[in-house]
């Protein structure tokens, strides 16, 4: 069977887990990781997307993707953040994988220092000593892909981010299985992502046609390939709560402004 692109993050990604987990044990991070929470509010990110008064953007700060190559790696992340900041975004994404997006932990950690939005640790998630090292830079939610966990390692992660540390999972499908999956086990806020991560497809129809089947006590944030304030109002109309955009703003000479006229606000 031929390797995806999938396979091969997943590969580098254990390896880079393996080789830290050498560096830190993973009861040590652990203590670091309840330290740095006993000090957070819980759930920041569910609470902000729940303000449906306004329209809920997750800005990304993206430097570089498999289907895209560089975006935009010479970037100074403090002011970007701050830039999203007064842009009005709901919270920050930042993609801390290493080998394809050329992200890393220390962005994230840069971020949290910047700024006072709930941030997204976004990454292929997969061990517990991931969610441990996230808490402990100082992010609030983390992103759980269903496609590449079974249920019982999706479930099992999703309790130690959602109840024992007071975070916020976003649960990100692609499918009506892995929608399935996610509400059956619960999932507070569910992301859409339009981009087929085998692939890299990407269509604004798979969020036009899974949030009619989503549940209705669910958080559902759209997830890639939104380009223009139509697409977001489109899909706000449609029931999002929310919607994460990163290569559109990664590309604006002004992403402040770019934030703004996707919003309306």
């Amino acid at each position: 069977m031929t390797e995806t692109f999938l396979d091969k993050i997943f590969k580098a990604k254990r390896r880079r887990v393996d080789e830290q987990k050498q560096v830190v044990h993973t009861a040590e991070l652990r203590k670091l990781a309840l330290q740095a929470r006993s000090s957070s509010a819980p759930h920041r990110l569910r609470k902000a997307l729940q303000n449906a008064a306004i329209t809920n953007i997750i800005a990304e700060i993206k430097r570089a993707s498999p289907s895209k190559g560089v975006i935009n790696d010479n970037i100074d992340v403090e002011a970007v953040a701050k830039s999203y900041e007064r842009g009005g975004a709901c919270a920050i994404s930042v993609l801390t994988e290493e080998d394809f997006f050329k992200g890393s932990l220390d962005d994230l950690r840069k971020v949290r220092k910047a700024v006072d939005l709930p941030i997204l640790r976004k990454d292929f998630v997969f061990d517990e000593f991931q969610i441990y090292e996230a808490a402990e830079a100082g992010a609030d939610a983390i992103l759980l892909i269903a496609a590449m966990l079974d249920d019982e390692t999706l479930e099992r992660l999703h309790i130690l981010v959602e109840r024992d540390l007071g975070m916020d999972a976003l649960v990100e499908i692609h499918t009506s299985e892995d929608l399935d999956r996610a509400a059956n086990m619960g999932a507070a806020v569910i992301g859409v992502n339009n981009r087929d991560l085998h692939s890299f497809a990407v269509s604004l129809n798979v969020s036009r046609s899974l949030i009619k089947r989503a549940p209705k006590d669910a958080l559902v944030i759209s997830e890639s390939g939104l380009q223009t304030r139509d697409d977001v109002q489109e899909l706000k109309q449609m029931g999002f709560s929310g919607f994460l955009i990163g290569e559109t703003l990664m590309k604006s000479a002004d992403a402040e402004d770019s934030l703004k006229e996707l919003t309306g606000d």
